[in-house]
C-alpha cells in the first residue's frame, strides 16, 4: 500500500513536472537592476460627496543603491506598506476626483517623503510605474 502512494506520488510530481520539492516557479522581474526593489500595488478608495465612487491604483517601486539601507527597506516593508496605504488613503479620499487626472508630481512627492521617513535617511528613490483610476 505504500509503494502505491509512493509511485503515486512520484507520477504526479513527474505529471505536474515539480519532481523535486525544492523547485520553483521562474519570477517576473521588472529589472534585472540588483538595486530595484518592486512594491506591490495599492488599491484605494475615491470618495466624492461621502460615498465610494471609484478606485486608484498606484504601483511603483524603490531604486536603493546602497545595500545596507536595501536590506533595511526589505526587512521594512510590512511597515513601510502600512505608512505608504495611509498616506494614499488620505490622498485619494481628499484630493482625488474621478473628473481629474490624478496629481501623479503629488503622488510621487509623497510617496517619497513617506520613505525617507520611514527609512530615517534619503537613499531610496521612488519610481513610478503605473497610476490608474477606476470609477465604479
Amino acid at each position: 500500500m505504500r509503494s502505491a502512494i509512493v509511485f503515486a506520488a512520484l507520477l504526479t510530481s513527474l505529471w505536474t513536472g515539480t519532481a523535486g520539492a525544492g523547485d520553483k516557479a521562474p519570477t517576473h522581474k521588472m529589472t534585472q537592476a540588483a538595486s530595484f526593489l518592486m512594491v506591490e500595488p495599492f488599491y484605494t478608495t475615491v470618495f466624492e460627496d461621502d460615498r465610494a465612487v471609484g478606485m486608484l491604483m498606484v504601483g511603483f517601486g524603490l531604486d536603493i543603491p546602497d545595500p545596507a539601507l536595501r536590506a533595511d527597506a526589505e526587512a521594512g516593508m510590512p511597515l513601510l506598506r502600512d505608512y505608504y496605504l495611509r498616506n494614499l488613503s488620505s490622498f485619494s479620499a481628499n484630493a482625488v476626483r474621478l473628473s481629474e487626472q490624478p496629481d501623479v508630481n503629488e503622488i510621487a512627492a509623497r510617496l517619497q517623503r513617506v520613505t525617507d521617513r520611514a527609512l530615517h535617511r534619503k537613499g531610496a528613490r521612488v519610481l513610478l510605474a503605473q497610476v490608474a483610476l477606476r470609477p465604479r
